[in-house]
């Protein structure tokens, strides 16, 4: 089931098949929730906005190869997730800070980098259902009923996988912190 605001399937099913006009207004109509994906998983404004640029730019060129058209709200936030992390690991290798003028020390950056990773690494680690509901609501804000619209499921089973993900998640960071 497509969130509600996304283009209807209609002009999706247009798009796959070629319709350069199809096309255009998918893009159009997919802009603002590309954006707000983006602003809510990249580092920096600039990142959100370049992000959001080249998962347009991916949507365009690559309409075709979307197996589902039900599956474009996802389709796109893996896309923008994608393109965050390599502007995030691209930041890294450089060392650019990413604070907003704040001062941190040396070993407190190394501290909060570590930690990031951490939560990255225990999210990455859950089973895709309980991820996908994790991300939704817990990251990108969803409210509970549209995060189980999206997904198909009832609200008392999105939670249930909800409730699973952050036990997870949890489970994972208190067992890698007590490893010698």
């Amino acid at each position: 089931m497509a969130e509600v605001g996304w283009p209807r399937e209609s002009l999706i099913v247009a798009a796959q098949g070629g319709d350069a006009d199809a096309i255009a207004a998918l893009v159009s109509g997919s802009h603002p929730h590309v954006q707000r994906f983006a602003r809510s998983l990249c580092a920096s404004p600039e990142d959100a906005e370049d992000s959001a640029q080249e998962a347009l730019i991916i949507l365009y060129r690559k309409i075709g190869t979307l197996r589902a058209s039900g599956a474009l709200a996802s389709w796109m936030f893996r896309i923008v997730r994608n393109e965050c992390l390599r502007r995030a690991r691209r930041a890294l290798r450089r060392d650019d800070p990413v604070g907003l003028g704040e001062v941190v020390s040396a070993e407190d950056d190394v501290l909060q980098r570590l930690e990031a990773r951490r939560v990255a690494e225990a999210v990455a680690a859950l089973p895709v259902d309980q991820r996908r509901v994790l991300i939704m609501r817990d990251i990108q804000g969803y409210p509970g009923r549209a995060v189980a619209d999206v997904l198909g499921l009832s609200t008392p089973a999105m939670k249930s996988r909800l409730h699973r993900a952050r036990a997870t998640v949890r489970e994972l960071l208190l067992a890698d912190a007590n490893l010698p």
